[in-house]
């Protein structure tokens, strides 16, 4: 079967890497001159399946105010809001409930944990190498009420039958040295010892090579105009170098699919929330993170990739504004001075970058079918692209080619927005 992949970051290029391998003849198409130059490029290299949760949890609306109160907010919202982040403002809230919250964390951690497998599966097929580094991840806890709150995650983590292992401060400096500078600050922390840390922009450059050893062809440089529909079928995708057909199609394009799919009466809540980071060398191996920190507090994460340290953080609610936003710069430096004051060199070519990140109000990707017989979706992994995307590039390899899931698809299409289109999502 022919199968076009729209989209190259890292969804898109596993999804095409799998397709190839259960024997599709693949094409991927993306604007962009290479693989991975948007959303995938620079983000947090934190493979954090233990930690995927949703934004929109009980405490967003208290968090908020307390954000607001000392100036310094991790989320940010553009007073001149457009109607589209209205709407998806409202959606999230909607889920900030204990019930929702559960829910979607549960859904969240199954395609994570699913995804895990996957990339071990795949590093036992093929030799890649990403920066990565398997010695877990850390949460930090600033406070007794931090570690009181955390109770109900851990009920959901053994659930899920997630591994983890509370530390107290002296155990957090055992695992992470470089914390010993700020040890009377802290007041413990939570590990997961099965998370990782890699770097997804060489990552999806590494299975770029793979796919192009098994045949997948790319097509860069190819801007989508729209897709062409004929009765319940898509017929072909035009775009600045003519009409592309194939048999089936899979969208992977981020932040960018919901507006191309509204074209065809497709509507997924699909928000371009954006985010920052920056990427320093590291100056003392000693005083620098080892592997992932996560502070929720203010919902930075630093991580160790290579000779470098990079943070990012911050959500934008402000449609596809490119700029970058020197506020947010000061905030992931500071988020990182707080912690590892003496780990990184400065410089004066630090590496400031911004992406969009494809979320959903609940947090949860869209991975499925759609009202039309050879459309699929694979996108709105919000912050979590990363970690979910060998997991959600073999579910949808796996759905295209009828074979049965080895997870749960309970909650992971569109159909849990009741965006049916009044016509029933169509499983192979």
């Amino acid at each position: 079967m022919k199968v076009l992949v729209l989209g190259a970051g890292v969804i898109g290029t596993t999804s095409a890497y799998f397709l190839a391998k259960q024997g599709h003849d693949v094409t991927v198409i993306d604007r962009q001159n290479s693989v991975a130059m948007e959303t995938s490029h620079s983000n947090a290299g934190q493979l954090s399946y233990a930690f995927s949760s949703p934004w929109a949890s009980p405490g967003l609306s208290l968090s908020l105010i307390k954000w607001a109160l000392t100036g310094n907010s991790p989320l940010v919202i553009n007073p001149n809001i457009s109607i589209k982040t209205a709407k998806f403002m409202y959606r999230m809230f909607k889920n900030c409930n204990p019930t929702s919250y559960e829910m979607n964390k549960g859904r969240m951690l199954r395609v994570a944990n699913y995804s895990q497998k996957c990339l071990l599966e795949l590093e036992k097929e093929i030799d890649i190498h990403y920066e990565q580094r398997k010695q877990g991840s850390l949460q930090l806890f600033w406070s007794s009420k931090e570690l009181e709150k955390v109770k109900h995650d851990i009920s959901i983590l053994e659930k899920f039958n997630i591994q983890y292992e509370r530390l107290d401060v002296n155990g957090c400096i055992q695992v992470e040295p470089g914390l010993q500078h700020v040890k009377n600050k802290l007041a413990g922390g939570m590990r997961f010892k099965n998370d990782y840390t890699g770097n997804c922009y060489l990552f999806t450059n590494e299975i770029y090579k793979k796919c192009l050893e098994i045949g997948v062809k790319f097509e860069f440089n190819t801007h989508i105009e729209s897709i062409l529909l004929e009765k319940n079928k898509v017929s072909a995708i035009k775009t600045n170098k003519g009409e592309l057909t194939s048999d089936s199609y899979s969208i992977s394009l981020g932040s960018h699919s919901s507006k191309i799919l509204a074209n065809i009466g497709i509507d997924i809540p699909v928000y371009p929330v954006k985010g920052y980071s920056i990427t320093l060398p590291v100056l003392e191996d000693k005083d620098a993170p080892q592997s992932t920190i996560m502070d929720d507090k203010n919902k930075i994460g630093i991580t160790r990739l290579g000779d470098n340290i990079r943070v990012a953080g911050t959500a934008h609610l402000t449609d596809f504004n490119e700029n970058l936003r020197e506020k947010s710069l000061q905030s992931l430096k500071d988020g990182l001075n707080k912690i590892f004051p003496y780990a990184y060199k400065e410089c004066n070519d630090i590496k400031f970058w911004t992406g969009f990140r494809p979320s959903t109000p609940d947090g949860t990707p869209i991975i499925g079918p759609t009202p039309y017989s050879n459309l699929y979706l694979n996108t709105g992994h919000g912050t979590f692209g990363w970690t979910m995307s060998v997991g959600s590039g073999k579910l949808l390899a796996s759905l295209i080619s009828g074979i049965e899931s080895e997870i749960s698809m309970e909650g992971i299409d569109m159909s849990r927005y009741n965006y049916a289109n009044k016509t029933s999502l169509n499983y192979a």
